[in-house]
């Protein structure tokens, strides 16, 4: 196996989600505490990334065994398991070796903070691994955008928030809430280009039980929310006034992202297209907060 396939069984292109949503927690931690400590961010930061790809691989290896993933159904040249022959084995070892060094990690972040993490990380692991494995699948069920979203966005941001000011606050769950949104989104969109080989694989996902345009519909109001949701908590100052001008002008780019996404279609040939302009969209609201954030604490 080559280090290409392996980033593409991972999909470490795709890291940007997790990531981005650890950096806003973060960095809102550090505006409302002005607490900071670089130790625990880094190993954070690995155990995100170690879960996440983990997450990921076990995603790859469980579709493939189950039959989602078909050479037939799929033009994604990433899925290596499919197209290249890559033994799927390797890609489970790959996830449980990942899944091992993230909880290393995490022991490291609990002796400095708390052992109730140890719980909490457990839980975001378990989850992670049966999204796509065990019996019963969260990712064939309607259910895997608020999965995906609540765990991905909300329960990550939580804990990005509790390991930099070691302190909790219900603040930080209102405002993770346009994250849980678009990875809620991403995930739509990923579902509604599978659902021809979804339907085949006998899948119940969001896209597949909702109309197409209903989907259309839900797609623009959850950008239309995560952008202007934050603007109104400015407004109640749970976040900074600066908020405003920055989400307004990422608004501008993410909206017309979206438009030309719909006006190129949803389908397994534009998959590729069309999660990069999901990514992008996630990617113009992180930058928006962040710089909201910094602007905050420089202020």
């Amino acid at each position: 196996m080559t280090i290409t396939q392996f980033n593409r069984i991972v999909e470490i292109r795709t890291k940007i989600i997790s990531m981005g949503t650890f950096l806003c927690g973060s960095l809102y931690a550090a505006m409302v505490t002005g607490e900071w400590s670089w130790s625990r961010f880094l190993v954070m930061a690995f155990a995100v990334l170690f879960v996440d790809m983990g997450t990921t691989g076990f995603n790859s290896y469980f579709d493939f065994t189950s039959g989602t993933d078909k050479a037939e159904l799929n033009f994604e040249r990433d899925k290596v398991l499919v197209h290249e022959g890559v033994d799927p084995q390797l890609a489970l070892l790959i996830s449980l070796a990942l899944f091992g060094a993230a909880a290393v990690l995490g022991l490291i972040l609990a002796w400095w903070t708390s052992f109730y993490l140890i719980v909490v990380g457990g839980i975001c692991m378990g989850v992670g691994f049966v999204y796509t494995g065990g019996p019963y699948p969260i990712s064939r069920t309607p259910f895997g955008e608020l999965f995906a979203g609540g765990f991905l966005g909300t329960v990550l941001f939580g804990i990005s928030y509790y390991v930099q000011s070691l302190s909790v606050d219900w603040h930080s769950i209102i405002v993770s809430l346009p994250l849980l949104i678009l990875i809620g989104m991403i995930l739509t969109v990923n579902n509604t280009c599978d659902r021809e080989a979804d339907t085949v694989a006998g899948r119940k996902t969001l896209s597949i039980v909702l109309s197409e345009r209903t989907i259309g519909n839900l797609m623009r109001s959850m950008v239309l929310v995560s952008f202007f949701f934050p603007m109104a908590l400015a407004m109640v100052n749970f976040l900074p006034m600066v908020t405003i001008p920055c989400m307004l002008i990422a608004f501008i780019p993410a909206w017309k992202t979206l438009l030309h996404m719909e006006k190129r279609g949803f389908s397994l040939k534009t998959k590729g297209p069309s999660m990069g302009s999901v990514s992008q969209i996630f990617l113009f609201y992180c930058v928006a907060f962040l710089a909201s954030m910094v602007g905050a604490l420089v202020m």
